[in-house]
């Protein structure tokens, strides 16, 4: 069976990620800048593998002042890691519509594996005859497995930022001629 190539198309994607702020409630981030891609046996993503990064530098959460923190070396420290990066090393069907993909996240120097979840949302053919496939990608890592080890308390002893990081990506790929 003939390979077939994937692209991410980043205009009808989105990269996003949940953390617990104060223990009482979720602040959303988004990564603006990312690329990746897929490579199927035929139309099929079992046993593909997928190569995404992501420019830590293009973070966003609604509020400047957070955003430079994130990307300071508190954080990501964008400046000496400009990119996060995953690797998948398997993808296996688990249910109807519904994959496993394993593979090796890495943020900033540490290269960890991790296993997300891929619920296939179709595939269609655009305006330009171009055939999309979608996905939603969901995972959850705990940020100071990877090194993203700050911690802050107020003053009542609350924890200012969560541990477990929440992983939501939409994302479409064009399968290439």
């Amino acid at each position: 069976m003939a390979t077939t190539k994937w692209a991410l198309d980043p205009t009808h994607s989105e990269v996003q990620f949940k953390v617990k702020h104060l223990v009482i409630s979720t602040v959303t981030g988004f990564f603006k800048t990312f690329e990746g891609t897929l490579q199927t046996e035929g139309d099929d993503i079992t046993g593909g593998e997928v190569d995404f990064s992501l420019d830590v530098d293009s973070i966003a959460t609604n509020q400047e002042q957070r955003d430079g923190h994130l990307k300071s070396a508190d954080f990501f420290d964008a400046e000496k890691y400009p990119k996060i990066t995953f690797k998948s090393t398997a993808i296996t069907a688990a249910g109807d519509d519904e994959y496993k993909v394993e593979g090796d996240l890495t943020i900033k120097d540490v290269t960890k594996p991790v296993t997300l979840t891929a619920e296939f949302g179709g595939s269609a053919d655009d305006f330009y005859g171009n055939t999309k496939a979608g996905f939603e990608v969901t995972g959850k890592i705990n940020r100071k497995d990877f090194g993203l080890t700050w911690d802050g308390v107020t003053e009542a002893g609350s924890i200012v930022v969560g541990e477990d990081i929440k992983l939501i990506f939409n994302v479409q790929f064009a399968k290439q001629k």
